[in-house]
């Protein structure tokens, strides 16, 4: 089986690692992707509703117990910081933009 496939924006504020779980479809991860692009933040992101239903159970498991919720945008600082929606204040504070 194959490692989850992560794409990877680059950016010239790359001192935090930075995850995005995303849809495809929602216009609020698209806002989300395209902030963190404008601000040259480095991050990863995956569709999550283009993956096979194994891969797509997992990723739902790690941000329920990440954020105690499932909803996207989920943006993951360091491990630590979990954003979810598309909060342009909290990203900032989080990621010193």
């Amino acid at each position: 089986m194959k490692a989850m496939q992560f794409s990877k924006v680059k950016g010239d504020k790359n001192q935090h690692k930075v995850v995005v779980y995303a849809l495809s479809t929602c216009v609020w991860c698209k806002m989300t992707k395209q902030y963190l692009k404008d601000n040259g933040v480095e991050y990863e992101y995956i569709d999550v509703d283009l993956l096979n239903e194994e891969d797509k159970q997992k990723i739902r498991q790690e941000i329920q117990n990440k954020s105690g919720s499932l909803s996207y945008p989920t943006t993951i600082i360091d491990n630590k910081v979990v954003v979810t929606g598309f909060r342009k204040d909290l990203l900032k504070e989080a990621l010193g933009i």
